[in-house]
């Protein structure tokens, strides 16, 4: 193998990630693209010095032109990146050496430190990577909104510790799944993604205009507003907060989203069948010609699986001892940029999933009568303990409910050969067509239909801030 070729088989291309291999999201977290966004903020701290009058504003517009990522070697960049521990240092000598003019180069990175460049390309990373991320839970909620209005009343059986147990709607499941989303998709809209400027310890010292002390606050509110991003109220190097609850609002994402596809992938079985999906989202077996695989969903399942973990990272690099920390800040990287790729690559995924997904009446009938009508005892207990008195009534049920799975007959039946049930019909007190009705699983959905309405007026939040 040639040198050239060694360099590209150690590049990661997506091979072991199929979901995110060819995403919108993978190609706002890319190297390509994070290395633009050190260059931005580059560019953007230039031009806001220039806005109080310590930089010239040519130099400013200088740098803005260079800080083009198609001008460097990005892979020469990482290399040299390991002398310093991190891109900025070799990016910076980079970008003054790409200049034509050395008086504009000595105006590159003018005060600031390496934390400052990469912690608010981190975050303008965050923020392309979210508006992408958002706009996918839009159309994962609007997708499921439509279900849930389409089947508020469709019965299904609704299953606890595997069990069938009393029966619930699809609307109902399909407005919880949207609720999920929604709570996930707000919590992320409504996060603060501020600029990082503090200079070597964190007091804006070097950034400070001789002159005018003061305006190092208004070098922030116009980096700030370069950028576009939110304005800290302090430097944040080792007060980790923006990241940290970034990453929760990710796990919180895959959460979401894998509540959703584990629920797919068990009503998709084989034997349960209660859904179907429409278009993409299956796949083949590299053996079994027959099989559609949900690799969605499954896909989906496995980036809610990993979510909690690199989070977990994030929090854990909070613990960042005095202004600059040696490791913490460092291990965010690769797993902030990993838990926006997996979410943004389940979101993605997802909105294919609920906009492909049908749901399937006749199979939800036919499973909710498996059991022959047990799925409504609680109904009938209820029914008819004034007629009975509750230990009676309870006595009664677990009785007949014993003879349907022993003899493999309906519930209807073996209630029929009850003395006492015989005694309430032949005294009027209890009719076989009101014994029927109670044994309808499509009359017991309690306020299933009126708890789909009150979720659908839940609307998404707007997002805190807009590019």
């Amino acid at each position: 193998m040639t040198s050239p070729e060694r360099e590209t088989s150690a590049l990661d291309l997506g091979l072991l990630a199929p979901g995110r291999a060819g995403s919108r999201v993978e190609v706002e977290t890319g190297d390509g693209a994070y290395f633009q966004r050190l260059l931005d903020a580059e560019a953007a701290l230039a031009r806001a010095q220039a806005g109080i009058g310590v930089v010239p504003k040519e130099a400013a517009d200088a740098i803005s032109s260079a800080a083009l990522a198609e001008n460097f070697d990005l892979r020469q960049i990482a290399l040299d990146a390991r002398e310093g521990g991190n891109p900025v240092i070799p990016l910076a000598a980079a970008l003054r050496a790409a200049l034509a003019s050395a008086d504009h180069a000595a105006y590159v990175h003018r005060g600031a430190t390496s934390q400052d460049i990469m912690d608010t390309a981190t975050m303008l990373v965050a923020d392309d990577a979210r508006i992408v991320i958002l706009a996918d839970l839009d159309r994962v909620a609007a997708a499921l909104a439509v279900l849930a209005a389409r089947h508020r009343t469709t019965p299904m059986a609704g299953r606890t510790l595997t069990q069938h147990a009393v029966p619930t709607t699809f609307g109902l499941k399909a407005a919880g799944w949207r609720s999920l989303v929604l709570d996930a998709r707000d919590r992320l809209a409504a996060l603060s993604l501020p600029v990082q400027l503090g200079g070597a310890a964190g007091t804006l010292a070097a950034l400070q205009p001789a002159d005018n002390p003061a305006a190092v606050f208004d070098l922030v509110d116009g980096f700030a507003a370069e950028t576009g991003l939110d304005v800290p109220t302090l430097p944040w190097h080792v007060l980790r907060t923006p990241i940290a609850e970034l990453g929760g609002a990710l796990a919180l994402v895959g959460g979401a989203l894998g509540k959703f596809a584990a629920d797919v992938l068990v009503l998709g079985r084989t034997e349960i069948a209660e859904i179907s999906q429409r278009g993409g989202g299956s796949g083949g077996s590299s053996a079994m010609p027959h099989k559609a695989n949900p690799v969605n969903a499954t896909l989906i399942a496995a980036a809610a699986q990993q979510l909690p973990a690199l989070a977990s990272v994030l929090y854990g690099s909070m613990v960042a001892e005095d202004e600059r920390p040696a490791g913490a800040w460092h291990a965010e990287w690769q797993n902030l940029r990993q838990a926006l790729r997996q979410a943004g690559t389940a979101a993605e995924l997802a909105a294919e999933l609920a906009e492909g997904l049908d749901a399937r009446p006749d199979k939800m009938a036919e499973n909710l009568a498996l059991t022959g009508g047990l799925i409504v005892s609680e109904r009938l207990v209820g029914a008819l303990e004034p007629l009975l008195g509750r230990a009676e009534a309870r006595k009664l049920l677990s009785a007949a409910s014993r003879t349907t799975v022993a003899d493999d007959v309906s519930l209807a039946e073996a209630l029929s050969e009850q003395p006492e049930i015989k005694s309430l019909i032949d005294t009027d007190r209890l009719s076989a067509d009101g014994l029927a009705e109670l044994l309808d699983p499509a009359g017991y959905l309690g306020a299933a239909a009126e708890l789909v309405d009150r979720a659908l007026q839940r609307a998404p939040l707007p997002p805190r801030k807009t590019k």
